[in-house]
């Protein structure tokens, strides 16, 4: 027989969120899964809410709404950019803003069971958001 605390940890880890587009990372089965932000587009989309600061002779740039929490070294920001694969994602530890650019990563997707994804809504746009944007109106 198993102690109690195991068997409400199991028990624990089966439930899945209320709102499960508002987690940041998925760990409902054997594939884990994160929400990943892309900082580059930070500067180049001009987000409001991108900081940046000098210190020792090098400009860092972040984000205030610590959607990430990386400060990154804004030169070598630049010269991955320059890259075939680019800088890369960082793993959101907040949910993403509409003006993010934002995917869901996968870890080890060979372990995916016969029915697929067990929490679908993960990947989903969080309840409230618009799945469109308005650029014009015509009156």
């Amino acid at each position: 027989m198993r102690p109690m605390s195991d068997v409400s940890q199991q028990l624990q880890e089966l439930t899945l969120p209320l709102r499960p587009q508002d987690a940041v990372d998925c760990r409902g089965c054997e594939v884990h899964c994160d929400k990943v932000v892309y900082p580059s587009s930070c500067v180049d989309r001009s987000c409001p809410f991108a900081y940046a600061y000098e210190e020792h002779g090098h400009t860092y740039i972040g984000c205030m709404q610590k959607v990430y929490e990386a400060e990154i070294d804004l030169d070598m920001l630049r010269m991955a950019e320059r890259r075939r694969d680019g800088f890369g994602a960082v793993r959101a530890i907040r949910v993403p803003l509409p003006m993010c650019r934002s995917e869901i990563e996968s870890c080890y997707e060979n372990r995916t069971g016969e029915l697929g994804c067990v929490n679908p809504e993960f990947k989903e746009l969080p309840a409230g958001s618009p799945t469109f944007r308005v650029i014009a109106r015509l009156r």
